[in-house]
C-alpha cells in the first residue's frame, strides 16, 4: 500500500478546501511559506502538479481536483473516528464499572460528597462480576476485587479485603470462643464469596467446622447480611461495608478476629488512557474516601 507523507497530505486537503494559501496557513497555524513547501513535497512525491497559482489564491489542476475529491472524505472519516474516541473524555460523564455489593454498601453512601464537590460531573455506574476487559467494555475505570494484576491495566489498592463473622446482637453468647459459640449455628454463605467461611474458620483453628455445619446459601453478600440481621444465622462480612449496621446495632462482630485475605478492591484503569481531568478528580476522591473508610 503506497501512502504519501501524511503531513503534506493534510496541508493539501486544507489548501484544496480553502483555495487560499493564507487561509490554509491560518487554519494549520503555520506560515504561508511552510504551506507552500509541504505542497511542493507532495507534488514531488506524486510527480504531478496539483495547483496553479493565480493572482488571488490558487486553483486546483484537473489532477488536483480529482485527488481532492477522494482525499477530502478520507480526512472527514478520520476526524469522525477520532471524535468518537475522544468524545467521552470531553463530556461530563464518568463511566465506572464495579459490582452490586460495593456499590450499595460503600460507594452510594459516599457519592453525595463527590457530587457536592463536582456537581457538573455525572457518574454512570455499571455493575458486573465478569472478568474485567477494557477492550470489550465501555468504561473509564473499574473497582475490582483481586490481587492487583490485570493485563493491559494499571491498578491501585482502594480497600484491603478483610473478613470476619457478623451476626445480630444477642444471636450468640457474648465472649464465647468460636468453637463453642459456632456449635449448632447456621452459617450464612454468599455464592460469590463461598471461600470466606472456610478461610476464616481455618484462621480460627476450626477448619473442619465448615463441612459439618448447617449452611444457607444466598446469591449475594447483601442478602447474607440481611439474613444475619433477621437472626437466620451468622454471616461473613467486610467491616468497611457494614459500618452503618454496626453503628445502628443491627449487626455485631462477636469474635473481633478479622482476617486479611491477601486480596483487595483495586481501582483499575486502562494502561493506555487519554488524560481526563474529571477522571483524575474522581480517582483522587475515591482514594481519599478509602483512606477514611
Amino acid at each position: 500500500m503506497k501512502v504519501p507523507p501524511l503531513n503534506p497530505l493534510k496541508v493539501f486537503e486544507v489548501v484544496a478546501r480553502t483555495s487560499n494559501l493564507t487561509l490554509a496557513a491560518s487554519e494549520l497555524n503555520v506560515s504561508q511559506s511552510a504551506v507552500s513547501r509541504q505542497i511542493a513535497v507532495l507534488e514531488e512525491y506524486l510527480g504531478v502538479q496539483l495547483f496553479t497559482r493565480e493572482r488571488v489564491g490558487v486553483r486546483l489542476t484537473e489532477v488536483g481536483e480529482g485527488y481532492a475529491r477522494r482525499i477530502g472524505p478520507a480526512f472527514e472519516e478520520i476526524a469522525a473516528a477520532t471524535e468518537a474516541i475522544t468524545r467521552k473524555y470531553s463530556n461530563n460523564v464518568i463511566r465506572l464499572r464495579t459490582y452490586t455489593t460495593l456499590t450499595a454498601r460503600w460507594l452510594i453512601p459516599r457519592l453525595p460528597r463527590f457530587k457536592a464537590l463536582h456537581p457538573e460531573v455525572e457518574v454512570a455506574i455499571t455493575n458486573s462480576s465478569a472478568p474485567l476487559d477494557f477492550g470489550a467494555e465501555q468504561c473509564d475505570l473499574a473497582i475490582v476485587l483481586g490481587d492487583g494484576h490485570w493485563p493491559g491495566a494499571e491498578a491501585v489498592l482502594l480497600l484491603e479485603d478483610i473478613v470476619e463473622p457478623v451476626c445480630a446482637p444477642g444471636f450468640m453468647a457474648a465472649g464465647a470462643a468460636p468453637a463453642e459459640a459456632l456449635r449448632g449455628k447456621r452459617l450464612l454463605v454468599s455464592k460469590y464469596r463461598k471461600d470466606d467461611w472456610p478461610r476464616w474458620l481455618a484462621h480460627a483453628g476450626l477448619p473442619e467446622l465448615f463441612d459439618t455445619a448447617e449452611k444457607m446459601i444466598f446469591s449475594s453478600s447483601i442478602l447474607t447480611w440481611q439474613a444475619a440481621v433477621d437472626g437466620l444465622g451468622i454471616a461473613i462480612g467486610q467491616p468497611y461495608m457494614l459500618e452503618a449496621d454496626f453503628q445502628a446495632r443491627r449487626l455485631v462482630r462477636p469474635f473481633g478476629s478479622p482476617l486479611r485475605t491477601g486480596k483487595g478492591h483495586y481501582l483499575v484503569t486502562p494502561a493506555l488512557q487519554r488524560y481526563s481531568g474529571k477522571i483524575a478528580a474522581f480517582k483522587d476522591w475515591l482514594l481519599a474516601e478509602a483512606m477514611e473508610k
